[in-house]
Parts: structure tokens; sequence; C-alpha cells
């Protein structure tokens, strides 16, 4: 199957099945990471219809990302059992029920309960790297990930910017305010229904066809155990025994829990610590977001090309640099006390932080592609963890800034972690698709 892989990005084509797959992969992902953000840049609002506490905001953030870790664990091993096409389709039908359901909530409980539903979307991203893994060759696979995953990314931004504009059009037309952010948050529900379909009707697993009639001509998957019925949970248990993956688990915790912490904080930060309206808050927390259309694809092309002139540990050394420099950054975003140096410090370092997000996801597919389905699943599972301790740390602190400056520090401890996961013993890079 290696050798039906896609050798090259036709970024204007979609004429075969790899370049399918990525366009719909990055666009399905765009729209669950607009559903699963679309609920921050509005909690303003939120917060004080429901008159909310920092500590409850601090829970429906903890929400937020709380069941996507067991997602992430699961819909890995998914992949290889039923491929990315099904398990797409099933995630975006099943997600959009939370996301049409938290219009519906009446209090912070139901919100709540919603909001954790919600959180389920984000496994999205496991799908999107699996399937773009599968598609393409290991000389552009990294570029291909992480443009993919930033692309995707991007809706995370749109949300940020686009749902508080989306509310003032819908105040001016007359619609209440109380009405109006509930009637906002029906679009991406709607949005991830009509994705499903798309997914179903125009992708296929891999370059060969979807796993199902693959096994059923008897042809080997590249998943765990070449994809036998219980390939799934061997992926899972053969990715557990890697101690990469664990360490790849730390450092994506470290930059893509930032990442999702950044953005469900942002707005509420950019209010009460700098007085702006929330139009304005929503603008420049999106600019955050918005990165992600360049920035990690950036980080994992970088990968690529200094892979082609070393090693697979090239792609080690960059993500630890691209980490300290994540970790300086956010603690310039914390110090500064002027709204145009903080939206200047945190595109820098938001330029960092993703980066590091696309130079992990280029490391991925080289860990063990036998059990690429579990690798994806685990290391993704680490975003939602550190997105997750950051929250309780935000709970524990009740302070924006301070748990920014502690979470700083953290983030240069965890690059070390880049270091350690390096490989010995290797020949040039072509070779090490299953190193």
């Amino acid at each position: 199957m290696a050798s039906q892989k896609a050798t090259r990005i036709a970024l204007f084509s979609l004429a075969t099945p790899p370049m399918r797959a990525f366009h719909l992969t990055w666009m399905a992902f765009f729209v669950c990471f607009f559903a699963w953000f679309a609920c921050a840049p509005l909690m303003p609002v939120i917060k004080g219809e429901f008159g909310l506490s920092l500590a409850q905001v601090a829970n429906i953030n903890i929400a937020a990302v709380a069941i996507t870790i067991l997602a992430r664990l699961l819909v890995g091993p998914l992949c290889d059992r039923y491929g990315p096409r099904k398990t797409y389709t099933g995630l975006l039908l099943l997600g959009a029920i939370p996301v049409l359901g938290v219009a519906a909530s009446q209090s912070y409980e139901s919100f709540l309960f919603f909001r954790l539903g919600i959180g389920a979307v984000g496994a999205s991203f496991v799908i999107t790297q699996y399937h773009t893994s599968v598609m393409f060759a290991p000389r552009v696979v990294g570029t291909a990930n992480a443009a993919a995953a930033g692309w995707g990314n991007a809706g995370g931004g749109a949300a940020q910017a686009l749902m508080p504009l989306l509310l003032g059009a819908l105040v001016m037309l007359g619609v209440s305010e109380s009405l109006g952010w509930r009637v906002a948050l029906l679009v991406p529900g709607v949005l991830m229904l009509v994705m499903a379909v798309l997914y179903w009707r125009y992708t296929q697993d891999c370059p060969d066809g979807n796993y199902s009639d693959l096994r059923k001509a008897g042809m080997a998957i590249e998943g765990g155990k070449g994809g036998g019925k219980s390939g799934g949970w061997d992926s899972f248990k053969a990715a557990s025994a890697n101690y990469r993956v664990w360490l790849l688990f730390v450092t994506y915790g470290a930059c893509f829990g930032i990442e999702i912490f950044i953005h469900n904080i942002a707005a509420v930060y950019y209010v009460d610590h700098f007085g702006l309206s929330l139009k304005s808050a929503g603008l420049a927390a999106g600019s955050f977001g918005l990165l992600a259309l360049f920035a990690r694809a950036l980080g994992g092309w970088m990968s690529d090309k200094l892979a082609l002139r070393g090693n697979l540990n090239s792609r080690v050394t960059l993500l630890f640099m691209l980490m300290i420099g994540e970790g300086v950054g956010l603690l310039w975003f914390a110090k500064v006390d002027s709204v145009t140096w903080a939206v200047i410090a945190m595109l820098v370092f938001g330029l960092f932080t993703h980066m590091a997000c696309g130079a992990t996801y280029a490391l991925v597919p080289f860990i063990d592609s036998k059990a690429l389905g579990g690798v994806a699943g685990i290391i993704g599972a680490g975003g939602n963890v550190g997105a997750m301790a950051a929250g309780f740390l935000m709970k524990g602190t009740g302070d924006i800034r301070q748990t920014l400056i502690i979470l700083s520090a953290l983030v240069v401890i965890s690059a070390l972690c880049a270091i350690a996961a390096r490989f010995t013993g290797l020949a040039a890079e072509p070779n090490m698709a299953a190193a």
C-alpha cells in the first residue's frame, strides 16, 4: 500500500483519493474546531446571563477538553479497525447533538453538561492526522499532516472572530442578546451534519480503497497487526508500550494544550484585563487561532526539510527549539500591560505554539507505522490533558495572568521531553518509515 501513497501535494487537485481526503479532512476538522470553540468568544455574554463565577468558567473550560481525552484515545484505534471514513462520519453525526443542544441550555448545569459533550468533537484532530498519514508518503507526510491540521485548527480562530459578529448581526436584526447567542450556536451544529454527508460520499480510507473492502479481498492494512479484527486494541497496546509516545504526549500537552487553553480564556482575558468590547476581544483572540492557517503547516514543512538534510533527530531538535520559543513568548504575553503589546506577544508565542504542534505530528508517522492509530490517539490526547491541567491550574490560582506565568515555565521544562525522544543508530530518513 505504501507505493500508492502520494509523494507530492497537488494542492489545487481533487482528482486523486489522497487529495480528496486531504481537502475534506481539513474542512471537516475546521468545522469541528469551529463548533468546539464557538462558545468561547460568547462566554462574556453567557457569563453574565447565568451569573457565572471565575471558578464556574474554569469548570466549563475543563469540561470542554475533558471528554476529548477519552475520545482521542478511542478514535485512533477505531480508525485502525473501521477506517477514518466511517470514524469521521460517525463523530460528525454524534458530535452535532451536543453542539445543537448547548443552544437550549437554561442553567449553568445544563450548559456545563452540553459543553462536556461538545468536547468529543476535538477528537476530529486524530482522525485528520490519521487520514493524511496513510495517504501521503514519508517525504511529504509532515507537511501534509501539518497543513491539514493547521487549516482545520483555524476553525478555532474563525469561531473567535465570527461568532461575536454573528451575534451582533442577530441583535441588529432585532433578536435579543439572550436569544441571539443561542441562535448563533445552531450554525456550527448544522455545518457538522452537512460535513458528515460530504465526508461519507467523497472520501475513502486509504489510497487502495476502504478497509472493509480490502479486508474482504485479503489485503493487509497498515493499522495494528495488519488491520485484523483486533487491530484497534492491538494498535493501542503497541503504542502504549512505546516510551516515545508518552514523551510526545507531554510535549503535545505543552503546545496544543496551551493553544486550547488560550482559545478558551483569551476573550475573557481581553475583556476583563484590558476592558475591550466583546467584538474587539473576539478579533484579538481570533488572530491567535488564525495563525494556524500557515504556522502549523510551516512547522511540518520545516520538519520535512530539515529531515531531508539530516535524519529523524533533526525533527526532534526543531521541536525542542520551538517549544523553548513558545515558553519565552508566553511569559512575555503574561507580563505586558498594554493591549497592543499583548496582541503582539500573543501572536509571537502563538507562532511558536502552532509550529510546535506541526513539528510534533511530523514525528508521529515515524514512531510506529503499524500502530499509527494508537500513536496518533495517545499523543493527541496529551494536548487535551495539557489543556485540562491548565484549566485546573487557573481554577486553583483564581487569576489568569498568574496561570499564564506558571504555564510558561512548565512549557520550557516540557521541552526536555522532546530531546529525550531522540532516536539512535539512524540512517537517512527515507529509511525511517518504521523507525
